[in-house]
C-alpha cells in the first residue's frame, strides 16, 4: 500500500510537465513549470466513494467528489465529474498519505503535506 511513481505519463505539449503516483486507493498528480511544483490532484478512497483534493499556485485548496458517470445513456461511460465539497476531515486525508507516501519522492511528499 504505497504510491509508487508511473514513468511513462503522457505529457502534453504546452501544458506544465506532469507526474503520476498511483496506489490502490490512492492517486497524486503532481504538475511543474521548470522544476517548481505549481499545483497537484490527490485523489482518494477511489474504490469506495472517490475524492479529489488539488492545489494550484495563487488559488490554494479545492475539495470535490468525483463522479464516475457510472450510469450510461449509451454503450460509453462518461467523463468523470468533479463537483465541490467542503464537508471533508483534513487531518484524516494527511495520515492517509503520509500511509501511502512512505516510499515516494521526499520533495513531493513533504511540500503535498505542507499545503495540505
Amino acid at each position: 500500500m504505497m504510491l509508487r511513481e508511473i514513468k511513462s505519463v503522457r505529457q502534453i505539449p504546452g501544458e506544465p510537465v506532469r507526474r503520476w503516483f498511483n496506489a490502490e486507493d490512492m492517486d497524486l498528480i503532481v504538475w511543474y513549470q521548470a522544476s517548481e511544483i505549481i499545483g497537484f490532484q490527490l485523489c482518494y478512497d477511489k474504490s469506495t466513494n472517490e475524492k479529489a483534493i488539488s492545489w494550484k499556485q495563487g488559488l490554494g485548496l479545492k475539495h470535490e467528489d468525483v463522479n464516475n458517470n457510472d450510469v450510461r445513456d449509451g454503450p460509453y461511460k462518461g467523463s468523470p465529474v468533479l463537483t465541490l465539497n467542503n464537508a471533508y476531515d483534513i487531518e484524516k486525508i494527511k495520515r492517509s498519505f503520509e500511509e501511502y507516501s512512505q516510499y515516494m519522492d521526499d520533495n513531493v511528499s513533504q511540500f503535498v503535506l505542507q499545503k495540505l
